[in-house]
């Protein structure tokens, strides 16, 4: 009697060992394909590479002195590249940025620091 209950015992721990194994196995295989897509969405994103015949724009900054009348809207849309800027907000946004002031309001005879586009490049 003794022979078939350490039998049981021997076929039910070969049994669990065997779930044991393929639980192991399910849990390397679900890892390997979480990290395989993590790795081809990661990895997938795509650059803007710049062909041949795409002109480079380079960033410039000029300095100017603010006359009457004038505003920084006005700036906006004389220097503002809508290649570079989402909006003219965002480029007078960058302008009271650069020139540390607190507001948009500028008073003449100020001078401000303006940011542009150009395809030249000046050295």
């Amino acid at each position: 009697m003794n022979y078939k209950v350490s039998e049981r015992r021997i076929r039910n721990n070969k049994l669990r060992r065997r779930r044991q194994l393929r639980h192991h196995i399910m849990i390397f295989v679900m890892t390997v394909l979480l990290i395989s897509g993590f790795s081809v969405c990661f990895f997938s994103f795509k650059t803007k590479a710049q062909s041949e015949t795409e002109e480079i724009a380079y960033k410039y900054y000029k300095s100017i002195v603010v006359e009457s009348g004038d505003t920084i809207w006005e700036y906006a849309k004389e220097y503002a590249n809508e290649d570079y800027y989402d909006s003219y907000d965002s480029y007078v946004k960058e302008v009271i940025r650069i020139n540390a002031m607190p507001d948009d309001s500028i008073q003449s005879g100020q001078y401000l620091i303006i940011p542009y586009y150009s395809y030249e490049f000046v050295s």
